[in-house]
Protein backbone atom coordinates (compact mmCIF):
# COMPACT_ATOMS: atom_id res chain seq x y z
CA UNK A 1 0.00 0.00 0.00
CA UNK A 2 2.10 3.05 -1.48
CA UNK A 3 -0.46 5.12 -0.34
CA UNK A 4 0.42 4.45 3.63
CA UNK A 5 3.32 5.08 4.91
CA UNK A 6 4.05 5.95 8.73
CA UNK A 7 6.59 8.71 8.91
CA UNK A 8 6.58 10.35 12.53
CA UNK A 9 8.18 14.06 13.07
CA UNK A 10 7.12 13.70 16.92
CA UNK A 11 8.31 11.65 19.98
CA UNK A 12 5.00 12.41 21.71
CA UNK A 13 2.85 10.08 22.90
CA UNK A 14 -0.96 9.49 21.36
CA UNK A 15 -2.54 11.01 24.71
CA UNK A 16 -0.38 13.94 24.06
CA UNK A 17 -1.10 15.20 20.77
CA UNK A 18 -4.75 14.27 21.31
CA UNK A 19 -4.36 17.24 24.46
CA UNK A 20 -2.46 19.29 21.76
CA UNK A 21 -5.25 19.12 19.32
CA UNK A 22 -7.93 20.10 21.73
CA UNK A 23 -6.06 22.88 22.56
CA UNK A 24 -4.45 24.17 19.67
CA UNK A 25 -7.37 22.52 16.81
CA UNK A 26 -4.17 22.18 14.58
CA UNK A 27 -5.14 19.46 11.42
CA UNK A 28 -1.44 18.93 11.38
CA UNK A 29 -0.81 17.50 14.83
CA UNK A 30 -4.29 15.12 14.32
CA UNK A 31 -2.47 14.39 10.80
CA UNK A 32 0.29 12.88 13.15
CA UNK A 33 -1.53 11.11 15.22
CA UNK A 34 -3.90 9.59 12.19
CA UNK A 35 -0.94 8.31 10.30
CA UNK A 36 0.34 6.36 12.99
CA UNK A 37 -2.54 4.22 12.23
CA UNK A 38 -3.63 5.05 8.82
CA UNK A 39 -2.62 1.22 8.02
CA UNK A 40 -5.00 -0.12 10.98
CA UNK A 41 -7.90 1.85 9.10
CA UNK A 42 -7.44 0.94 5.71
CA UNK A 43 -7.41 -3.03 7.05
CA UNK A 44 -10.43 -2.37 9.08
CA UNK A 45 -12.30 -0.52 5.97
CA UNK A 46 -10.99 -3.26 3.65
CA UNK A 47 -12.16 -5.69 6.20
CA UNK A 48 -15.85 -4.30 5.77
CA UNK A 49 -15.92 -2.99 2.50
CA UNK A 50 -14.46 -5.37 0.54
CA UNK A 51 -13.32 -2.87 -1.92
CA UNK A 52 -9.29 -1.24 -2.03
CA UNK A 53 -10.60 1.78 -3.60
CA UNK A 54 -13.65 2.35 -1.27
CA UNK A 55 -11.27 1.31 1.54
CA UNK A 56 -8.74 4.50 0.47
CA UNK A 57 -11.50 6.65 0.24
CA UNK A 58 -12.36 5.51 3.87
CA UNK A 59 -9.19 6.25 5.53
CA UNK A 60 -9.42 10.05 4.18
CA UNK A 61 -13.35 9.78 5.50
CA UNK A 62 -12.44 8.77 8.48
CA UNK A 63 -9.70 12.11 9.18
CA UNK A 64 -12.64 14.35 8.42
CA UNK A 65 -14.66 12.57 10.69
CA UNK A 66 -12.06 12.60 13.38
CA UNK A 67 -11.55 16.19 13.02
CA UNK A 68 -14.84 17.46 14.88
CA UNK A 69 -15.66 14.28 16.95
CA UNK A 70 -12.27 13.93 18.84
CA UNK A 71 -12.32 17.58 19.82
CA UNK A 72 -15.57 16.10 21.70
CA UNK A 73 -14.86 13.19 23.58
CA UNK A 74 -12.62 11.90 26.14
CA UNK A 75 -10.19 8.97 24.39
CA UNK A 76 -7.99 7.37 27.17
CA UNK A 77 -6.72 4.57 24.23
CA UNK A 78 -6.77 6.66 21.17
CA UNK A 79 -6.07 3.21 18.84
CA UNK A 80 -9.17 1.14 20.09
CA UNK A 81 -11.51 4.34 19.83
CA UNK A 82 -10.02 4.75 16.22
CA UNK A 83 -11.21 1.13 15.39
CA UNK A 84 -14.79 1.54 16.47
CA UNK A 85 -15.13 4.57 14.44
CA UNK A 86 -14.05 2.96 11.47
CA UNK A 87 -16.03 -0.13 12.00
CA UNK A 88 -18.91 1.66 12.95
CA UNK A 89 -18.00 4.52 9.94
CA UNK A 90 -17.83 0.82 7.48
CA UNK A 91 -20.98 -0.21 8.77
CA UNK A 92 -23.15 2.70 8.53
CA UNK A 93 -21.98 2.61 4.20
CA UNK A 94 -22.91 -0.76 4.02
CA UNK A 95 -26.49 -0.30 5.66
CA UNK A 96 -26.70 3.22 2.87
CA UNK A 97 -26.21 1.87 -0.17
CA UNK A 98 -26.20 5.14 -1.80
CA UNK A 99 -22.87 6.56 0.15
CA UNK A 100 -21.51 3.44 -1.52
CA UNK A 101 -21.61 5.02 -5.56
CA UNK A 102 -18.33 4.93 -6.87
CA UNK A 103 -17.52 5.15 -10.54
CA UNK A 104 -17.91 1.59 -12.29
CA UNK A 105 -14.82 0.83 -13.61
CA UNK A 106 -14.74 -2.03 -16.73
CA UNK A 107 -13.51 -5.37 -15.19
CA UNK A 108 -10.83 -5.58 -17.89
CA UNK A 109 -9.00 -2.60 -16.95
CA UNK A 110 -8.41 -3.58 -13.57
CA UNK A 111 -4.57 -4.88 -12.23
CA UNK A 112 -3.39 -7.23 -9.81
CA UNK A 113 -2.75 -6.55 -6.22
CA UNK A 114 0.93 -5.81 -6.71
CA UNK A 115 0.67 -3.58 -9.67
CA UNK A 116 -1.90 -0.86 -8.67
CA UNK A 117 -1.21 2.46 -9.78
CA UNK A 118 -4.24 5.12 -10.02
CA UNK A 119 -7.06 2.60 -9.03
CA UNK A 120 -6.37 -0.08 -10.97
CA UNK A 121 -5.38 1.10 -14.69
CA UNK A 122 -3.73 -1.73 -16.78
CA UNK A 123 -0.37 -0.86 -18.72
CA UNK A 124 -2.05 -1.07 -21.93
CA UNK A 125 -1.63 1.84 -24.26
CA UNK A 126 -5.00 2.93 -25.34
CA UNK A 127 -5.11 3.12 -21.14
CA UNK A 128 -2.30 5.42 -20.90
CA UNK A 129 -3.94 7.04 -23.51
CA UNK A 130 -7.03 8.15 -21.68
CA UNK A 131 -5.45 8.54 -18.75
CA UNK A 132 -2.75 10.83 -19.83
CA UNK A 133 -5.64 12.33 -21.48
CA UNK A 134 -7.62 13.48 -18.50
CA UNK A 135 -4.79 14.23 -16.68
CA UNK A 136 -4.00 17.39 -18.45
CA UNK A 137 -7.44 18.17 -17.47
CA UNK A 138 -7.12 18.78 -14.59
CA UNK A 139 -5.79 21.89 -12.77
CA UNK A 140 -2.30 21.73 -11.88
CA UNK A 141 -2.07 21.88 -8.74
CA UNK A 142 -4.28 18.66 -8.86
CA UNK A 143 -2.65 16.89 -11.84
CA UNK A 144 0.73 17.50 -9.59
CA UNK A 145 -0.79 16.04 -6.52
CA UNK A 146 -2.53 13.10 -8.27
CA UNK A 147 1.07 12.80 -9.50
CA UNK A 148 3.03 11.95 -6.78
CA UNK A 149 0.69 10.32 -4.40
CA UNK A 150 -0.51 7.73 -7.18
CA UNK A 151 2.37 7.66 -9.77
CA UNK A 152 4.94 8.24 -7.49
CA UNK A 153 3.58 6.55 -3.67
CA UNK A 154 4.13 9.65 -2.26
CA UNK A 155 2.67 10.53 1.53
CA UNK A 156 0.63 13.30 2.50
CA UNK A 157 3.68 14.46 4.75
CA UNK A 158 6.11 14.01 1.89
CA UNK A 159 3.64 15.91 -0.65
CA UNK A 160 3.61 18.72 1.93
CA UNK A 161 7.63 18.96 2.40
CA UNK A 162 8.32 18.44 -1.42
CA UNK A 163 5.32 21.02 -2.53
CA UNK A 164 5.12 22.94 0.07
CA UNK A 165 0.92 22.84 0.32
CA UNK A 166 -0.58 22.85 3.21
CA UNK A 167 -1.91 18.98 4.69
CA UNK A 168 -5.31 20.17 4.51
CA UNK A 169 -4.66 21.28 0.57
CA UNK A 170 -3.17 18.58 -0.37
CA UNK A 171 -6.00 16.34 1.09
CA UNK A 172 -8.63 18.17 -1.08
CA UNK A 173 -6.43 18.42 -4.06
CA UNK A 174 -6.29 14.51 -3.82
CA UNK A 175 -9.89 13.73 -3.16
CA UNK A 176 -10.97 16.51 -5.54
CA UNK A 177 -8.49 15.39 -8.48
CA UNK A 178 -9.42 11.81 -7.85
CA UNK A 179 -13.23 12.79 -8.55
CA UNK A 180 -12.45 14.06 -11.54
CA UNK A 181 -9.88 12.05 -12.88
CA UNK A 182 -12.64 9.43 -12.42
CA UNK A 183 -15.38 11.22 -14.10
CA UNK A 184 -12.94 11.78 -17.31
CA UNK A 185 -11.83 8.51 -17.60
CA UNK A 186 -15.20 6.68 -17.30
CA UNK A 187 -16.58 9.36 -19.75
CA UNK A 188 -13.40 8.29 -22.27
CA UNK A 189 -14.71 4.81 -21.42
CA UNK A 190 -18.24 5.54 -22.79
CA UNK A 191 -16.80 6.91 -26.22
CA UNK A 192 -14.74 3.79 -26.35
CA UNK A 193 -17.80 1.31 -25.67
CA UNK A 194 -20.22 4.00 -28.08
CA UNK A 195 -17.52 4.00 -30.99
CA UNK A 196 -16.43 0.14 -30.60
CA UNK A 197 -12.80 1.33 -30.36
CA UNK A 198 -10.37 2.40 -28.64
CA UNK A 199 -9.71 5.66 -27.97
CA UNK A 200 -6.65 6.48 -30.03
CA UNK A 201 -3.22 7.85 -27.95
CA UNK A 202 -3.40 11.96 -27.64
CA UNK A 203 -0.83 13.60 -29.53
CA UNK A 204 -0.14 17.08 -28.65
Amino acid sequence: MAFIKNISTTSLSDAELILLYKKTGELQVLSELYQRYMELVYGVSLKYLKDPETARDTVMQVFEELIPKLKKHDVENFKSWLHQVVKNHCLMQLRTPRNLRTVEINPDLVQSEENVHLNGVLEKEENFAKLDYCLKTLSDDQRKIIQLFYLEGKCYNEIVEQTGIEWNQVRSLIQNGRRNLKKCMESKEMQSAKSGKSVPPIVE
